[in-house]
């Protein structure tokens, strides 16, 4: 979906800013660490391509120009008391691995005891695609660290959190771009719950490769609950195996400008992908989800519902792709957009995509725009509810159908109360 386009066309703010990122690397080239040949190989297709632009057809509806006029620097030695940042993670008895400006943070974390973890270098695979995808790219020539998680066949992880602090600055933002994998055995599972919260002016740009082994479940939440000031753009790359399932629910909340992007392969028979998301945006906020389905195998399952609520002069985007090759017949593929509208004056862009080259499937795509029912709004008010109260049920019982498809109790009522809590907020 991120077909490169010459270097000539781009303006002139965009290559100024790939040139910024560029110089700090020939800067730090000689001390980070990993795998210098796949740094290099990424640093040549950023040079080559640079940050993606609106003429980049899975870009066209966010525009990278508030990122690019940033002027970011290298995160200092995190050394800072996190102590408020941290209050804000999910209350969750489980491990954690804690990552503060994208750099391990020892003393922050909880190491699982039955999982394979590995950190203090980028966890280089062999999925993400930085010749094609400009912000991978980016990610694998700068990338200083990184988690390397395995969970061993027939073993059964539990919920491990992994959390991202950041701590930019107004007068000196920061940029880090941390690469993390996963990687489960046969017929084993896990709950990862990845979750960013921050303060500040800074640019997370994190890129996961995910392996699910044959039999093997993986349950993948998100929560994106950022600094309104900061810029998020993640990148998952997922191979599933046969008979194995990916679950994931990705939540978006926070950021100036947050781009979340997915790329699924089924490519053993009976394998499924579960990618539903939702947004809760208010303000400027803009907020792009964009997924890639390929379904590489025979009788093999996708769903995608995807939830939009914008208020304020905020913009959500939903991309979602499902690609059905030759011999996947009996496929059975599924996505659905709708986005509820609280103002005016914001907007949604929602392009489901279907590219079918097998001729026994089954797939359907959807999309549906509106606001609160006016009805619905006066029945409540006229039971004595305040309006606010009122505004507040709808959007709950809008959002119930995403959240109802995260089976995990405890990270639901998690994502439950950081809705709730960001709608206390945006109706303050």
């Amino acid at each position: 979906m991120n077909a490169a386009i010459p270097r000539r066309v781009q303006p002139a703010w965009l290559v100024q800013a790939a040139g910024a990122f560029l110089s700090r690397y020939d800067g730090l080239r000689a001390r980070l660490p990993g795998d210098a040949a796949t740094r290099e190989a990424g640093a040549a297709a950023f040079r080559l391509h640079g940050l993606p632009g609106m003429r980049d057809e899975a870009w066209h509806f966010t525009s990278v120009r508030p990122l690019a006029e940033t002027p970011f620097a290298e995160p200092l030695t995190p050394v800072a008391d996190c102590a408020a940042l941290m209050a804000r993670l999910p209350s969750l008895d489980a491990p954690r691995l804690v990552f503060v400006d994208g750099r391990f943070r020892d003393d922050l974390s909880v190491v699982p005891p039955v999982a394979s973890v590995r950190v203090g270098a980028p966890a280089y695979g062999a999925l993400a695609q930085p010749a094609r995808d400009r912000m991978v790219a980016l990610n694998t020539m700068l990338a200083e660290d990184g988690a390397a998680i395995e969970v061993p066949a027939g073993v059964d992880g539990g919920l491990l959190v992994l959390a991202s602090l950041g701590t930019g600055a107004a007068d000196r933002p920061v940029a880090f771009h941390p690469r993390h994998a996963i990687k489960l055995g046969a017929g084993a599972s896990l709950t990862l719950f990845d979750v960013s919260v921050g303060e500040g002016v800074y640019l997370h740009n994190p890129v996961t490769e995910i392996a699910v082994g044959k039999g093997a479940t993986l349950t993948h939440l998100r929560l994106q609950d950022e600094s309104r000031a900061a810029f998020h753009v993640s990148t998952v790359y997922t191979d599933i195996a046969a008979g194995a399932i990916y679950d994931s629910f990705a939540l978006t909340l926070g950021g100036k400008l947050a781009r979340m992007e997915v790329h699924a392969k089924l490519a053993g028979e009976k394998a499924s992908a579960h990618l539903n998301a939702a947004q809760l945006l208010s303000g400027t906020q803009h907020a792009d989800f964009t997924t890639v389905v390929t379904h590489a195998a025979p009788h093999c399952a996708s769903r995608q519902t995807v939830k939009n609520v914008l208020a304020g002069r905020s913009r959500g985007v939903f991309q979602g792709k499902i690609e059905v090759a030759r011999g996947a017949q009996k496929t059975d593929g599924y996505q659905m957009n709708q986005a509820l509208l609280l103002s005016p004056d914001a907007e949604i862009d929602s392009k489901p995509e279907l590219e079918i080259f097998a001729d026994d499937v089954k797939c359907s795509h959807g999309a549906t725009v509106g606001e609160l029912d006016a009805e619905q709004l006066f029945y409540l008010r006229s039971r004595g509810i305040p309006e606010i109260e009122a505004r507040a049920i709808l959007v709950r019982a809008f959002l119930a159908e995403a959240l109802d498809l995260v089976s995990y109790e405890r990270t639901r009522e998690a994502l439950e109360t950081a809705i709730a809590d960001r709608w206390e907020g945006l109706e303050a």
